[in-house]
């Protein structure tokens, strides 16, 4: 049985999912819930808040820097 990003047991076929979905839609049934991933939430909302704010402290010239070394990474081996 196919499963879903957070590891839901899913129907196999088209036909089968859409009769969940309108299941789960009229309340006949309900969506399972999703699994604890093991991550802190408020861990997560700090982490977002941080990548926003480095953003905001950076020059541009400071930014373009930093691309400009991760791209030499990345394409490094490509040849």
């Amino acid at each position: 049985m196919p499963k879903g990003p957070k590891g839901e047991k899913r129907p196999a076929d088209a036909v089968s999912r859409a009769v969940q979905i309108a299941r789960i839609a009229i309340g006949e049934e309900t969506d399972a819930p999703a699994p604890d991933d093991g991550k802190d939430p408020n861990a997560q909302a700090l982490g977002a808040k941080g990548g926003k704010a480095r953003a905001e402290s950076l020059s541009a010239a400071k930014r373009s820097a930093i691309a400009k070394k991760a791209a030499q990474k990345r394409w490094k081996n490509k040849a």
